[in-house]
């Protein structure tokens, strides 16, 4: 022996994408598979813990479906999720348990997220006796930490949606994703429908949260201030693929693919997050 230690194996990635494609049928009376519009054609991209990676593209390139395919929304027409190593299709029961904890989604419009008859509280504890985490006084101990978590005073659990602002409603629906302990939040333009001060303190939170908790974000959005704020790295979509990918400074010193080029170019910045 030499003394030397064996290389560890690296654990696959939290999330990942393989080759994913998803169809959705024409309407026409008469179809054929060319009627068909293909959403997300072959894509390919993994999720890591404590790390952003931002996707980016105009509407109707296919962003918001690919992250609907990665939290188990929609199902792939062709190609697989894995989650933690394992096909989505193939995870057991207590896997499929797992998954839905480990991955959550943040929504672009926080009030239609929220059911309007459920107060702030009931919604979060829904969440906790869903996935077995807490009940009783557990469980209301656990909604005031959370509320609090996300800058919120512990008394909103006995308000209703319709009470709070838009930035606020945001932070409820963050609030409800960390409830089940997520490893991955899909964060669907999650600031695309607030004022742009609103916009930075929602993105504040979404870093600090990163950086107490080590989640993973699949950023999704159009605006690229935005994203040059949060992402780590950024892929690039157009008409259901991704045309460009890699670390997010490097593409926006340097993007190579014209249409990258076309969307970096003018590019108005934001206000810091402290």
């Amino acid at each position: 022996m030499d003394g030397r230690s064996e290389s560890p194996v690296a654990e696959p990635a939290p999330l990942a994408a393989e080759g994913v494609t998803r169809r959705f049928r024409g309407r026409r009376a008469r179809r054929s598979a060319a009627d068909d519009v293909v959403a997300v054609d072959g894509v390919s991209i993994e999720l890591r813990r404590g790390e952003t990676l931002a996707l980016v593209g105009e509407s109707g390139s296919g962003k918001s479906t690919l992250g609907r395919l990665l939290v188990g929304l929609e199902r792939p027409d062709a190609g697989r999720v894995r989650f933690e190593g394992r096909a989505l299709d193939e995870l057991d029961r207590d896997g499929r348990r797992r998954f839905r904890r480990r991955v959550q989604m943040v929504f672009q419009d926080p009030y239609a997220s929220l059911n309007p008859r459920i107060t702030v509280g009931g919604a979060l504890r829904e969440a906790l006796h869903v996935h077995g985490l807490a009940r009783g006084r557990e469980a209301e101990e656990r909604v005031a930490a959370l509320l609090e978590r996300v800058g919120l005073e512990a008394d909103a659990a006995r308000r209703y949606p319709h009470a709070f602002s838009g930035g606020q409603r945001q932070r409820i629906g963050i609030a409800r994703a960390l409830a089940v302990e997520p490893a991955i939040l899909i964060a669907d333009e999650p600031v695309s429908a607030l004022d742009v001060s609103v916009q930075a303190k929602i993105l504040d939170l979404l870093l600090r949260l990163q950086r107490d908790l080590g989640l993973g974000y699949l950023f999704i959005s159009h605006d690229l201030a935005v994203v040059r704020v949060v992402a780590d790295r950024v892929a690039v979509m157009r008409e259901g693929r991704v045309v460009e990918s890699g670390p997010a400074d490097d593409l926006y010193r340097n993007p190579r693919e014209g249409y990258t080029k076309a969307l970096f170019a003018a590019v108005p910045r934001l206000p810091q997050p402290t």
